[in-house]
């Protein structure tokens, strides 16, 4: 890739990744802070998954996500970032929707773990994240979303087989920190995966990267 293209990519991602800001922190804050003040809440869940055990070790896998933000532009060539950055922004929007129509509550109790160190993460992660914006999981959106984008423009058997185990081990972990139920994360994905299929007619002057 010579120097052009480098700063055409850096460009691309950092134009894309200054709108997705915009629109997270346009949506996300308003939608929690609206269904805070509201009198009706849904409880969109199964009983049984309030058995689902809180193991505080899978929070790191649940922000591991925030590393895949960083990768796109090390394995993604322009006309791709453009088709990231705009599925991104479009399951922002069509989530706010969701949270609006449907505002839900989190059937987990939520509890500090008993373990020192990750009682204060837990503290600080409730504190920031109310427990509303839950149908679908912009956590598990933004996860899919990068990971097929990733997926596409690699020809490694080895690496798609890391990056489907990756989005996996997200999804559950979104579980087992006790910030969203299985429906949030059904949703999630199919949103995911319509927006990567509505974009994808879209031109690609770009063959698979040799990654």
């Amino acid at each position: 890739m010579q120097l052009e293209t480098k700063t055409a990519v850096w460009k691309t991602y950092g134009y894309w990744a200054f709108w997705v800001g915009i629109a997270f922190f346009a949506v996300y804050p308003t939608c929690n802070w609206l269904t805070a003040n509201r009198s009706t809440t849904y409880p969109l869940y199964l009983d049984s998954e309030l058995a689902v055990p809180l193991i505080p070790d899978f929070f790191w896998i649940y922000i591991s996500m925030y590393i895949l933000f960083l990768l796109p532009p090390f394995f993604l060539r322009v006309p791709q970032l453009n088709k990231l950055g705009k599925q991104l922004i479009s399951g922002i929007l069509l989530s706010a929707i969701f949270f609006l129509l449907l505002p839900a509550e989190l059937g987990f109790i939520r509890v500090s773990p008993d373990n020192p160190f990750y009682a204060g993460i837990f503290s600080s992660l409730f504190l920031i994240d109310l427990p509303h914006n839950l149908v679908p999981s912009l956590h598990v959106i933004f996860t899919a979303l990068i990971i097929f984008a990733l997926l596409e423009a690699t020809i490694s058997i080895y690496l798609k087989y890391v990056l489907w185990t990756w989005l996996t081990l997200v999804c559950i972990s979104t579980l087992l920190v006790h910030q969203h139920h299985i429906l949030d994360i059904i949703i999630g994905l199919m949103i995911a995966v319509f927006f990567r299929n509505y974009f994808k007619g879209e031109k690609d002057d770009v063959q698979e990267n040799n990654i």
